[in-house]
């Protein structure tokens, strides 16, 4: 499977009576898609996620607001409940038929963990968590976009063979630099707009596959 990257922040003064108006401004700064509607569903948990959950919500369809969601969570709120908003945003997508960009809605799951939630998820995962979806739509595949010179991974399938293949005219590798930046340009920008909507105290980027995602971003931004 391929990996995934996160976001973790850590705000101050967390507790179980300021989690919902904090989880309300996070929510706000999120870039969602508008067409389909970018808010998908709301699952309220408590306990811990083997837990059958307290509530689902399917919100597709429906313009649904920050505000209205947190409504919805209201009347479950205490210090181990967890909520789980799905999501879409706009990233730059290689499309493997066509060999062609579009910038495609991209499942993001959000989550607000309170403070007695799967004994103290918070602690590892953040108040606030974000599922950014696949590692490689912000670090590229094989190690092309490194400024170092001979850092490419050897394919494992044929579809990579082809696509190192297809990546082998400069100016296609140029095109792939430029979407992938645009998408780590987005996220960073979101962080910015966090940390501008709540009291973070930190946040990390983070990935399963990557030892150091946010330097790999760093790099990948500094290549021209």
């Amino acid at each position: 499977m391929p990996n995934r990257a996160y976001a973790s922040v850590w705000v101050r003064n967390f507790n179980d009576e300021e989690m919902l108006p904090q989880f309300e401004g996070f929510l706000a700064t999120v870039p969602l898609t508008s067409t389909p509607p970018g808010f998908t569903g709301l699952t309220i948990r408590a306990v811990g996620f083997a837990e059958t959950p307290l509530e689902e919500h399917d919100l597709r369809g429906y313009m649904t607001t920050p505000a209205e969601i947190v409504e919805l969570a209201r009347e479950h709120r205490a210090a181990d409940i967890c909520y789980e908003v799905g999501a879409r945003w706009g990233l730059w997508v290689r499309d493997q038929e066509s060999a062609s960009w579009k910038q495609q809605p991209q499942p993001l799951n959000l989550f607000c963990y309170g403070p007695d939630f799967e004994d103290g998820e918070f602690i590892q995962s953040g108040h606030f968590q974000a599922d950014l979806g696949f590692e490689h739509l912000f670090t590229g595949h094989a190690g092309l976009l490194s400024g170092e010179n001979g850092r490419v991974a050897e394919p494992q399938h044929p579809d990579e063979a082809r696509f190192l293949m297809w990546m082998s005219q400069p100016q296609n590798v140029r095109e792939y630099q430029e979407k992938t930046r645009e998408n780590i340009q987005k996220l960073m920008g979101w962080m910015r707009a966090v940390e501008n909507a709540v009291p973070v105290e930190r946040f990390r980027l983070w990935s399963e596959g990557e030892e150091n995602f946010e330097a790999r971003l760093d790099e990948i931004l500094a290549v021209r």
